[in-house]
């Protein structure tokens, strides 16, 4: 649980006035409530005040301020689409699990891409596939890759298409059937799930579709800073995925709850700390109180009593509560999906956030290429 500080205790820490306090606050920059014992007196967020800290400490050099934002630091990029804020995941401006709760894949597209129109992921057509996931979704994005056209000078309509596009495909790879119906649908018919689970499919979908500047939305950003089509940009967000730090953490979930169901969850968590192993789905830096998603996800779910015997020797050995990857963990096991079902789920429900990104990227004309700062021996003039 996050810590909450006094007034005269964030003063202290951060050295600033109460006016420079309040400024924050109302920026959004520091999270304040009522304090418990006397609602007159507040309260603030000790992580929000560390951080901020931080970076004042850091100074404001260029140079400071790049290496603090390549890594959990500083904002780097300007966006419209999603952020993270006190501990709630937004869709420009919309609570992402509220929106969760009844939206489609393809109405978080139309949200997040700000198109105008509906958004569909139909095939129609009979699938050639007769193999889904990952290394057939890379086949296929790369073939439409080498025959996309580049997206400089395009109009943000058109690239929505391409998008769409994209994306029917990918889902297609990834084992939805074809159809007309949401994508949420042909994916559970894939899996042969019945109506209720393609429900829970819907709903984690909606809550992956964005999540910020993470690792794969600036690789899918800079692949569309050079001008690079659409569906080379979702290839550069897919490549970057398949890292266990990342899209892999999933696949990792599942591994650690098969070692708690054969070792006993406290073993489990003994060897892996041990090791200097982090606990795979459990704890997220932006959510120190709770990851929303895992939270929306799993109170839906037939959770079987050893992942719940886990979730719950984790919180008191470590104090980390569930996230995002161990809900899809719960999810494949509640449902008999396919086992890397974790990784499925996130790639086509992230292809939206990566289209999205990449539409606002190409729209603003803005090339992405840092500097590096060289480390290295210094050079000897010829001669």
């Amino acid at each position: 649980m996050s810590e909450w500080l006094t007034r005269e205790e964030a003063l202290a820490r951060l050295k600033v006035r109460p006016q420079t306090l309040y400024a924050y606050v109302s920026r959004g920059r520091i999270g304040m409530r009522p304090d418990g014992a006397d609602p007159r007196r507040s309260q603030y967020r000790a992580d929000d005040i560390a951080a901020l800290a931080t970076r004042r400490a850091r100074g404001r050099s260029p140079q400071a301020i790049a290496e603090s934002a390549i890594a959990w630091g500083e904002p780097a990029i300007t966006t419209a689409i999603s952020t993270v804020l006190h501990g709630r995941l937004v869709y420009r401006g919309k609570d992402a699990v509220a929106l969760a709760a009844t939206a489609t894949l393809e109405e978080a597209a139309s949200l997040l891409w700000a198109s105008g129109a509906a958004i569909s992921f139909a095939s129609l057509t009979p699938s050639i596939v007769r193999e889904s996931g990952t290394p057939t979704a890379f086949a296929r994005l790369s073939a439409l890759a080498a025959a996309g056209r580049p997206s400089l000078a395009r109009r943000p309509g058109m690239l929505q298409q391409d998008g769409a596009s994209a994306t029917s495909v990918l889902a297609t790879s990834l084992g939805a059937s074809p159809g007309a119906e949401p994508v949420h649908e042909r994916l559970a018919r894939g899996w042969s799930v019945d109506a209720a689970g393609a429900d829970l499919i819907r709903k984690a979908l909606v809550l992956l579709a964005d999540h910020e500047l993470n690792a794969s939305t600036f690789a899918a950003r800079v692949a569309a800073s050079t001008g690079a089509p659409i569906v080379a940009c979702l290839l550069a967000g897919l490549a970057a995925l398949t890292g266990p730090r990342h899209g892999g953490a999933g696949a990792a979930a599942i591994a650690l709850v098969e070692d708690a169901e054969r070792l006993g969850p406290d073993e489990t968590i003994a060897r892996w700390l041990a090791h200097d192993r982090p606990l795979p789905g459990f704890g997220h830096q932006l959510y120190p109180e709770g990851d929303p998603r895992a939270e929306a996800l799993l109170p839906d779910l037939d959770i079987a009593d050893g992942l719940l015997h886990l979730r719950d020797a984790v919180l008191a050995a470590t104090g980390m509560r569930p996230n995002v990857d161990f809900a899809l963990a719960a999810l494949t096991r509640s449902l008999n999906l396919p086992a890397d079902a974790p990784f499925r789920l996130f790639a086509l429900g992230r292809s939206i956030g990566w289209t999205a990104h990449a539409i606002e990227q190409v729209t603003s004309n803005r090339p992405i290429r840092p500097r590096a700062r060289y480390d290295g021996p210094a050079g000897t003039p010829d001669g």
